[in-house]
């Protein structure tokens, strides 16, 4: 007698549909549950209960980054457990692209974690000054996605802007407004995120992190500290192939991001932009000196800072900007809290004189700040960024793509 068909045979949606979820192009699939609730494919054990919640071990953290987006579970309703095409509440996006094998797909995970997902709560106006390299930000990832017809052809935006400047003048903040402020996919990715120690892994994440976020777009890259991850190649003998091998890939993708019509932005920050490749500054279309503040920013900050209180004497604001020249914007948060925590010792002064202890609802206001604060925290905070300023400027000079205004 010929063999009857089996009552389970797949269809072919059925078969397509669990055939793109094996391979990461959908949700983890709920497998066949058996008696118990267990089930093995390809060797992962999966657990699968009664409603058809997953419990794929290598899968679990992708799943439940869906489950908690979507407000709900997976229910399987189709044949073998598969789920049937024309559910409910599917994403609309996965978390990660097709990739072509296992490994890749494990270091697009590990990528993935860099995604910022909070919020950094860094707007344009906390930010005092700067107002080219906020403007051209603007122009590069805010603009474009609000109004794409005017962005095409020759008016294409900006792939890539490096921001160079001395220490602490406000290039990772502006990467937080960015991330604040732009409605887009913003990737904090650091040396250690795509350096690793197994042979030709480094390569690999740089070449899955652009697909990630062209998978992810409208996204945006921001590589802090690039001098640490492409510097000038060729120049030390002691250069290992591994580094010469992950700036070649980083190049690479740079040139390619430039033939696709993808909304994916590349910001880079540094603090030795002579130290940079050649190469990269090229692909870097726009090159922004991020100089130390103006008196008009450095009174904006000091006046946000240190706020005068109604019924106190005013602080004197004129003497402040007058000595702070060659302050970054860190050195001033830095002069600011010195200022203020000279009130704080004074009381601390009183409170340890007494032999009994204070209760907490008892202990007494803070003093406010005074002159004599300010000139005691003038005198003992110096200025750490202005060593290499006309190294800058210098820099500015030759290699700039922008007038500071």
């Amino acid at each position: 007698m010929a063999d009857q068909p089996a009552l389970t045979r797949w269809t072919f949606p059925d078969f397509k549909l669990f055939y793109d979820m094996k391979f990461g192009r959908k949700n983890a699939p709920a497998l066949d549950a058996t008696e118990n609730g267990d089930a093995v494919q390809n060797g992962n054990s999966s657990t699968v209960n009664g409603n058809g919640y997953v419990r794929n071990t290598a899968e679990l953290s992708i799943y439940e980054q869906y489950n908690q987006a979507n407000g709900g579970s997976t229910h399987s309703n189709g044949v073998n457990g598969v789920q049937s095409a024309g559910v409910a509440e599917k994403p609309q996006r996965s978390l990660l692209p097709p990739f072509e094998s296992a490994e890749m797909r494990t270091l697009g995970e590990s990528l993935s974690r860099d995604i910022v997902r909070g919020n950094p709560d860094v707007k344009w106006e906390s930010i005092k000054g700067l107002e080219t390299a906020k403007r051209l930000l603007k122009e590069a990832v805010v603009m474009p996605i609000k109004y794409p017809k005017y962005f095409k052809g020759l008016l294409t935006p900006w792939k890539g802007i490096l921001l160079f400047g001395p220490p602490g003048t406000g290039k990772t903040m502006l990467a937080k407004a960015v991330a604040t402020e732009c409605n887009t996919t913003f990737f904090n990715i650091s040396a250690s995120s795509v350096v690793s120690k197994w042979r030709g892994d480094s390569e690999k994440l740089i070449k899955v992190l652009f697909e990630l976020a062209r998978h992810h777009a409208p996204s945006t890259i921001f590589l802090d500290e690039i001098d640490a991850i492409i510097s000038q190649r060729g120049e030390a003998r002691s250069e290992h192939e591994a580094s010469r091998r992950l700036k070649t890939e980083l190049l690479i993708q740079m040139d390619g991001l430039n033939r696709t019509d993808e909304l994916v932005f590349v910001l880079a920050a540094t603090n030795l932009p002579w130290e940079l490749d050649a190469a990269m500054l090229r692909r870097l279309e726009k090159r922004i000196l991020v100089p130390l503040p103006e008196p008009e920013a450095r009174c904006a900050m000091f006046e946000e800072l240190l706020p005068s209180l109604p019924e106190e004497a005013p602080l004197p604001y004129d003497l402040l900007v007058e000595k702070t020249e060659g302050f970054s914007g860190s050195d001033i948060r830095l002069l600011c809290k010195e200022a203020a925590m000279q009130p704080l010792r004074r009381l601390m002064a009183q409170l340890e004189e007494k032999e009994e202890v204070v209760p907490e609802d008892e202990l007494p206001n803070v003093g406010p700040i005074t002159v004599r604060d300010i000139e005691m925290a003038l005198q003992n905070t110096r200025p750490s960024a202005h060593i290499h300023a006309p190294r800058y400027d210098k820099f500015n000079s030759d290699y700039g793509s922008h007038v500071l205004q």
